[in-house]
């Protein structure tokens, strides 16, 4: 029998031969986000106009995404699982690509149980360790699953990706071709927070206990969230994803993990983007517990949290609290992603709380995020029978247990007061009452 090293040395290939294996027709899955496996992904485009009906597919993708390209029609053709890029979003409209909707904990079931076959899968993992063992780093995701259920695998070896721990590891042998390249990791810088992100951030800090385990994102609003909690203790994570905010709270040790009642101790997630810090921080660490979509985002697996404060965003909410996190219109501009896996597991929990925080405006404060209706053709993301909490930077409205009238009235009360006015005027038409009669 081969031990590691033989077997590894003989499935090394460089990329422009690896992918020589991808053939007409073959669905392509394609490794998550900052974990994109970037030598495979240009090889691939780089023989892309040699091959015809060729399907690529990801959730969030922060690469070139030359797969979607005008060069690619009629070789490939994306079916985007999120909307993440310039490139898909301009194929999408151009109709040149897909999307296909699917919440996050239901994504890597399209690759397991035949939905979407798997024919091919590009990942990127970890140099193997003394057994053998490569581990999926920063991208397990749907990664790990559709590796598993790949008719070929092909992994980008790469020695900036980090080897984290949990349920993400797969043994060399498993694969049928490794490519070494050691490209730097995709890194997102943190974003500038406003003030007015600041106020947000503040109102939700309100809702947060010490002891809550807490699911967030990447961004201005949950970095803003994070600042607000410096002076909270034993706050615990179990996300989709975390960034580098969540290391400096556990540096400063605010987040411990002690109070979790599932995982306690542990960081859980099953993507991570930011900055090489944040890579460096998972980098054999065994307090991060790393695995696949299908069991963090579980509403089930995470209603076993108590006190699970989901914290989310959105483009508009209406009066009855339908939330749109995904289009303008009928242009898809995002996807559904894990808000309602946390949504619905956060009000499953014991003290859980789910929150849905946005800026009262956008476009430069034209336009209000706080609509009477969602515009024709939206996105209802989270549905008026999900919804709990709305934050925004004027405070927060408590949409549980509150009639259709209620609810408007509550979230007029939180709009920015150019637009309230207009708002007003619309929920008395709609509602057929007086707003000074109930204000």
């Amino acid at each position: 029998m081969l031990n590691y090293k033989e077997e590894y040395q003989d499935r090394i290939v460089h990329a422009a031969e690896a992918v020589k294996h991808i053939k007409d027709n073959d669905r392509v899955v394609i490794g998550h986000s900052c974990g994109e496996p970037r030598a495979l992904t240009k090889a691939l485009c780089d023989r892309m106009e040699q091959l015809k009906g060729v399907e690529t597919t990801h959730m969030l993708g922060v690469g070139e995404s030359g797969y979607c390209t005008e060069a690619a029609d009629g070789h490939i053709r994306h079916n985007s699982l999120f909307v993440g890029t310039k490139n898909e979003r301009t194929a999408l409209k151009e109709g040149r690509a897909d999307y296909t909707p699917r919440y996050f904990s239901r994504i890597p079931a399209l690759f397991t149980d035949g939905a979407m076959p798997v024919d091919v899968a590009l990942v990127q993992v970890s140099e193997p360790d003394k057994h053998g063992y490569v581990s999926f780093g920063i991208s397990v995701d749907y990664s790990y699953p559709a590796a598993r259920a790949a008719k070929l695998k092909i992994a980008q070896i790469n020695k900036y990706m980090p080897r984290s721990h949990g349920e993400c590891f797969m043994h060399i042998s498993e694969f049928d071709y490794l490519v070494e390249a050691d490209i730097p990791l995709i890194e997102l810088s943190r974003s500038k927070i406003t003030d007015i992100e600041k106020e947000i951030g503040r109102h939700c800090a309100t809702l947060i206990n010490d002891g809550d385990t807490l699911q967030l994102g990447i961004g201005a609003l949950p970095d803003a969230v994070l600042l607000s909690l410096k002076d909270k203790k034993d706050l615990g994570i179990h996300s989709e994803m975390f960034s580098d905010g969540v290391v400096e709270l556990v540096q400063a040790g605010v987040i411990t993990n002690k109070k979790k009642t599932l995982h306690p101790g542990k960081l859980v997630a099953n993507f991570l983007m930011g900055t090489r810090k944040l890579y460096d921080f998972i980098d054999d660490n065994p307090s991060v517990y790393m695995a696949s979509a299908d069991y963090t985002n579980d509403p089930y697996v995470v209603a076993e949290n108590d006190n699970l404060i989901s914290i989310n965003s959105c483009i508009q909410v209406d009066f009855m609290g339908q939330v749109n996190s995904e289009s303008v219109g009928t242009t898809q501009i995002s996807g559904v992603g894990g808000q309602v896996d946390f949504v619905r597991g956060a009000n499953l929990s014991k003290g859980g709380k789910s929150i849905i925080a946005m800026t009262s405006t956008t476009k430069g404060g034209k336009v209000s995020k706080i609509v009477p209706m969602l515009e024709q053709g939206a996105t209802v993301t989270t549905g008026r029978n999900d919804v709990a909490y709305i934050v925004t930077e004027y405070g927060v409205a408590d949409l549980r247990g509150k009639s259709l009238s209620e609810r408007g009235r509550l979230l007029i009360n939180i709009a920015h007061p150019d637009f309230r006015n207009e708002l007003i005027e619309a929920w008395e038409a709609r509602f057929h009452m007086k707003w000074d009669f109930l204000n």
